[in-house]
């Protein structure tokens, strides 16, 4: 019941009514400094759907937010696997978001 409502009623019903190509969101919120206390503070993200219907996904760097990394996320229909890899490697050329990631020191409370 839930992969019908991911796919048919879902992911696939949307793509063919509005002609698109994928989706593309912000894969999660933006990235958190590690709190050793609390843990990690994760509230949402873009990958469910496509998860949740068994689809292709495809996440590559879209920027920062405090010298903390974010990411976009393009997922379609079944089997699209090549037009996502397209637009996400397009994205890419065009963006040139990535930077090569430092590993600095935790944080202390």
């Amino acid at each position: 019941m839930v992969k019908k409502f991911a796919r048919q009623q879902g992911i696939d019903k949307i793509i063919q009514e509005h002609r698109l190509d994928a989706f593309i969101a912000p894969t999660n919120t933006p990235a958190w400094s590690i709190d050793i206390i609390n843990g990690d503070n994760f509230s949402a993200s873009s990958s469910s759907p496509a998860a949740i219907a068994g689809y292709p996904s495809i996440t590559v760097p879209m920027g920062f937010h405090h010298e903390l990394p974010l990411g976009i996320s393009f997922f379609a229909e079944a089997y699209s696997e090549a037009k996502l890899i397209k637009l996400a490697y397009a994205f890419e050329q065009l963006t040139n978001a990535r930077k090569a990631p430092e590993f600095k020191a935790t944080l202390t409370p």
